[in-house]
């Protein structure tokens, strides 16, 4: 008799336009009405392969983050980052880069001039309430690529397959690039206190039975101890592994900001617009406009996000 399955609750990503004037389409898999974190991961976009001749690549002016993580993991491509902590570093596939908002941070994010094909993930992760106003930093990662039967993983944060990143975050987490073999089958051995998503970027998973394609991001809750991943299309797949403690606290998140409350977020908006120092200021962009000024607020209170129960109903 077969063992019985983890449940799998698949998470359809909806198309949305990233950046100013110039946006590129993004897909956005978090957050979602009936999901808005795994762990402390509060967003997830996933973008490409796209042809930047055709849809002019990403170019993001100086705008705003506060009480986040971002989390840069490119597949092609290179973008060049310039922060207001100083930092100007190139994003470049296999080499995770994490920038902490803290209390306040600005950056721009532009496809470099020699890229031709776009195509990565950008992702948040909320920052508990006791970390949430550290100072800005950043930091690279290139992690070593580990053979496992069935496939490949590269851990960017946590621990993973016996191997642990140096990447710091602020609660317990995990995420790695996952690259099965034609028709390969992999198991891994995961945390049981952690929920976890699977992201597929190509062909097509199965996660514990349950077929996921392209753009798909499956969620299994807490109480896992092995995920069974196998490629189907006999061409071999890749997928981002997401994971981490239910984060157990309310979020408000509106625009780039990550809060408590709707008078925190008004806070910030007026200061960003009025470019208080908080946010410090990006040196070197020199694209126009110079930066993005954060939109009109909704008419209703911002009210905290409230996630579905940390477990998938066979």
């Amino acid at each position: 008799m077969d063992e019985p399955r983890t449940p799998v609750e698949i998470i359809t990503p909806r198309e949305v336009p990233l950046g100013g004037p110039r946006a590129m389409t993004v897909r956005r898999s978090l957050p979602q009405k009936a999901r808005s974190l795994i762990g402390a991961w509060c967003f997830v976009d996933h973008y490409g392969p796209d042809d930047v001749d055709e849809t002019g690549g990403m170019v993001v002016p100086p705008h705003p983050h506060t009480g986040l993580q971002t989390v840069s993991w490119l597949f092609a491509g290179e973008v060049e980052h310039r922060d207001s902590g100083g930092v100007h570093a190139m994003v470049r596939p296999g080499e995770v880069n994490l920038m902490t908002a803290g209390h306040g941070i600005a950056h721009s994010e532009v496809s470099t001039a020699g890229t031709t094909s776009l195509h990565g993930v950008q992702l948040w992760v909320a920052l508990p309430d006791g970390s949430r106003d550290v100072p800005r930093h950043f930091e690279h990662h290139v992690p070593e690529p580990l053979g496992v039967p069935g496939g490949m993983l590269r851990v960017l944060l946590g621990s993973l397959g016996g191997v642990t990143s140096p990447v710091r975050t602020y609660s317990p987490l995990v995420g790695a690039e996952v690259v099965l073999e034609p028709g390969g089958r992999l198991e891994l051995d995961v945390d049981p206190a952690y929920e976890h998503g699977l992201l597929v970027d190509t062909g097509s998973v199965a996660l514990e039975g349950t077929v996921l394609v392209r753009g798909e991001l499956g969620y299994t809750g807490v109480g896992a101890e092995r995920l069974a991943l196998e490629d189907l299309d006999g061409t071999g797949s890749r997928a981002l592994l997401i994971g981490g403690a239910p984060f157990g606290e309310d979020i408000v998140m509106w625009w780039n900001f990550v809060a408590r409350t709707h008078d925190e977020i008004v806070g910030m908006r007026e200061q960003w617009n009025a470019r208080a120092e908080r946010f410090g200021e990006v040196e070197g962009y020199d694209g126009t406009p110079t930066w993005l000024p954060a939109p009109v607020l909704p008419h209703v209170v911002l009210r905290p996000r409230v996630n579905a129960p940390n477990a998938v109903s066979s």
